[in-house]
């Protein structure tokens, strides 16, 4: 018997006996190993074993961790939500913290960056009431990221340097070498690639340094983006590949997902359709083995772009359907924009425009409630489809 399976051993006679502290102290240090190693379903299977001896903020805050890790974004919301009540109630204001930030991380994923934000700028005066320099670090990065995404970049950047002094202050290396990644996500965005780069091999030689060889990884992807930005896609398949076998070396396999899906993508825009398929069906079957439903229906409609390029019109519609119904379950507003959008261009080409009307409208309607930075590109191509439904309304 290994050392983890003696640990799981002890936590399971620890909930038998009702040891209640022993249990959630054991309980909560295996789930932050099991998180670290993608190991999500067992952590919510340890953290639900805990719960059964009462309801416990930090097992809430594990069970959320994974659910969201796994896609379940609706049940991670609510996981969520239980401990931000209990930290509230025993004025763990830390703790209360932490769940809002978690919180907001949820409505990031589900594309309402509008709502995330709020919940991150609710946390950071707590970070600082509580004097948790790293906790409020992790905020900034948090609001950072929200800004990120609402393509309100420059602003984005002005969090981002607020939290690195920070990081530096305290000694958090990996705090910084995630703030570095930060920074040059937003330079990316901002049309400095190269600026990207730099900041991106600074947060790179502190994560070896420190042996963080998941945070590499990442690195290492991200560094992979950028290069493909800049139109450097053989340079950008090298990050991509040294990326995809530290992942499968560290047991990330989310982020072996991404890193084949990012590969699949990067192929099928030079043109190797058959082999962009190939990576990108190998992401999809990770993306379901670990429940990943939102990483699964973003790979189906890279998949079913690729058909589409291909003029397998109904496979890809059949893809792009699929998709739909999973972000419509799982809430996720921006994906639901994309893949709206997406559906309309294919319902054109296979001559239903009346139909691809509707979808255009919804995705732009959608869109523009979001605040989604292609508010006015979605809005131009609805121009386009509405211009070739009076054309064929003449012609009839």
């Amino acid at each position: 018997m290994t050392s983890i399976e003696q640990v799981v051993e002890v936590h399971r006679l620890a909930v038998k006996g009702r040891e209640t502290v022993i249990a959630r102290n054991i309980g909560g240090w295996l789930a932050t190993v099991w998180l670290r190693g993608s190991r999500f379903t067992d952590v919510i299977d340890l953290a639900r074993l805990t719960l059964t001896l009462g309801p416990h903020a930090p097992a809430l805050n594990h069970l959320g961790g994974a659910q969201s890790s796994l896609g379940r974004l609706q049940q991670a919301l609510s996981s969520y939500e239980q401990a931000l009540r209990l930290y509230q109630e025993t004025d763990d204001r830390g703790g209360e913290a932490a769940a809002l930030n978690n919180i907001g991380g949820v409505f990031e994923s589900l594309g309402d960056r509008r709502r995330a934000l709020d919940y991150y700028q609710r946390a950071l005066p707590l970070t600082r009431d509580v004097g948790g320099r790293e906790g409020e670090a992790a905020a900034l990065n948090n609001i950072g990221l929200a800004y990120d995404g609402l393509g309100e970049w420059q602003r984005a950047l002005e969090y981002y340097q607020q939290a690195l002094p920070i990081s530096r202050e305290i000694g958090d290396s990996a705090g910084v070498a995630v703030t570095l990644s930060n920074i040059g996500l937003a330079s990316r965005h901002l049309g400095d690639p190269q600026r990207a780069l730099d900041h991106y091999q600074q947060a790179l030689s502190i994560q070896r340094d420190i042996g963080d060889r998941a945070g590499e990884a990442t690195t290492l992807n991200n560094i992979g983006l950028a290069h493909d930005g800049l139109g450097d896609q053989p340079g950008a398949l090298d990050y991509y590949r040294r990326a995809l076998s530290l992942r499968r070396e560290v047991g990330d396999r989310q982020g072996e997902a991404v890193t084949l899906a990012n590969i699949g993508v990067l192929l099928g825009d030079v043109g190797e359709s058959e082999r962009a398929l190939e990576f990108l069906r190998k992401a999809l079957s990770i993306r379901r083995e670990i429940g990943d439903r939102v990483g699964a229906a973003t790979t189906l409609n890279n998949i079913g772009a690729i058909l589409f390029g291909l003029g397998d019109l109904d496979g890809a519609r059949e893809g792009m359907e699929e998709v739909l119904e999973v972000v419509l379950e799982v809430g996720d507003r921006s994906s639901e924009v994309v893949v709206r959008s997406n559906l309309a261009a294919l319902l054109v080409e296979m001559g239903r425009v009346d139909e691809a009307l509707e979808f255009q409208r919804g995705a732009v309607d959608l869109a523009e409630r979001m605040g989604h930075p292609a508010s006015g590109a979605l809005r131009r191509y609805l121009g386009d489809i509405e211009q070739a439904a009076r054309e064929n309304e003449d012609r009839s």
